[in-house]
């Protein structure tokens, strides 16, 4: 059997080479560097010329692999393309990844699901954002439709004088905008789905997500959320069909707000294992990676349920410290069930996603309390 390809050497590459390993296969990573974080793992990689549309590098890949998915959504669709014109199967399909990496295109296919989502309208140019306050009023949020995670490729604007500065800012002219109404939320949930090539459907959990009010990346994830069962259970089932809405294969997360009077909007899709979801790996019977791995091999898709009845996740980040010390580490690790994972990142810079610790506890005070001290004995 030839190794299944992941485009991307990240962490999240990382995770599911070690789920994919679990069920003896081999792995090909395919990354624009070398030396990344889930190539050290295995004896199977491709490194492209330094952008992902290098015909030598997809060549090889196509070759090598039967298989491909994906640890993030910037491999332009055209490229996933490209794998297929060569005999690759690539999943999700790049006409699904096509609609959710550009996050107009994704709000349009909600929309026309008729799923909850923010008023947006297209934006081309600063003139057009006083006109577009019209319909959704000020403040509201300029997005770029391409390329953006953990807070970036966002700005808030309150009036029409910030218009310049705030396109240019996100990258206008070379980069497409949106315009989104803000949405006051009284808290942020997120669920992650895995869907599988029969359509069959495993859900996770509906977590808290707690942003770092300075860096604004997720910094904290609570599982299951402390929300009344029928809200969580409404916010699974929009997720839910929200995944469908894009005929999504493998594991989706999807962020979502929680309104007054318990309505719930989307916020955004990944079409990837995501990082609310990392807890799964030690609370979960089935972690979001194994079944991501079953999903796009078309096998039976494993039990969500949790092994405890809380968990915590709290991503750590980069400050740019020096390299972690043996003494950090042990502390961490003697925290009544923390588990410590990290990346194996060789650039150290701020707010940087490096590792994460999970913890279990009796309930969510105590896997908060647990994850939270493990957390700050690891400098990074």
């Amino acid at each position: 059997m030839r190794p299944l390809g992941i485009l991307g050497g990240g962490q999240l590459g990382r995770m599911t080479l070690e789920a994919a390993s679990q069920l003896g296969l081999d792995v090909l990573i395919g990354e624009r560097f070398p030396d990344s974080p889930a190539a050290r793992m295995t004896a199977h990689s491709v490194v492209f010329d330094g952008t992902w549309d290098d015909p030598r590098a997809l060549d090889q890949v196509a070759a090598r692999a039967s298989l491909v998915t994906l640890e993030n959504e910037f491999v332009d669709a055209d490229v996933l393309d490209q794998l297929e014109a060569r005999g690759c199967r690539v999943l999700p399909k790049p006409a699904t990844v096509r609609t959710v990496q550009d996050k107009l295109f994704q709000k349009r296919a909600l929309l026309k699901a008729e799923l909850p989502v923010p008023r947006f309208v297209s934006i081309g140019q600063p003139s057009d954002i006083a006109p577009a306050a019209d319909t959704l009023g000020w403040p509201l949020m300029l997005k770029a439709r391409r390329d953006g995670y953990d807070g970036r490729g966002n700005v808030l604007v309150h009036t029409a004088a910030e218009a310049q500065h705030a396109c240019e800012r996100l990258g206008w002219p070379d980069r497409l905008l949106f315009a989104e109404a803000y949405v006051p939320f009284e808290r942020e949930l997120a669920g992650l789905v895995v869907r599988g090539l029969d359509g069959t459907v495993a859900e996770y959990p509906v977590v808290d997500t707690r942003q770092d009010p300075e860096l604004h990346i997720c910094r904290t994830v609570v599982a299951p959320a402390a929300v009344p069962q029928r809200l969580a259970d409404k916010a699974a089932a929009v997720a839910r069909a929200a995944v469908e809405a894009v005929d999504g294969v493998g594991a989706f997360g999807v962020e979502m707000f929680l309104l007054a009077g318990d309505d719930v909007c989307i916020n955004e899709l990944a079409p990837r294992p995501h990082n609310s979801a990392h807890y799964s790996i030690e609370a979960c019977m089935t972690s979001q990676f194994a079944n991501h791995v079953r999903a796009v091999l078309g096998l039976p898709l494993g039990s969500t349920a949790m092994r405890s009845p809380a968990a915590c996740m709290v991503n750590l980040l980069g400050s740019g410290a020096a390299a972690l010390s043996e003494e950090d580490l042990d502390a961490a690790l003697r925290v009544p069930e923390a588990f410590v994972h990290l990346y194996g990142k060789t650039e150290n810079r701020a707010g940087r996603k490096l590792g994460h610790v999970t913890a279990l506890g009796r309930d969510r005070a105590e896997a908060t309390g647990r994850a939270q001290q493990a957390a700050e004995c690891i400098h990074l």
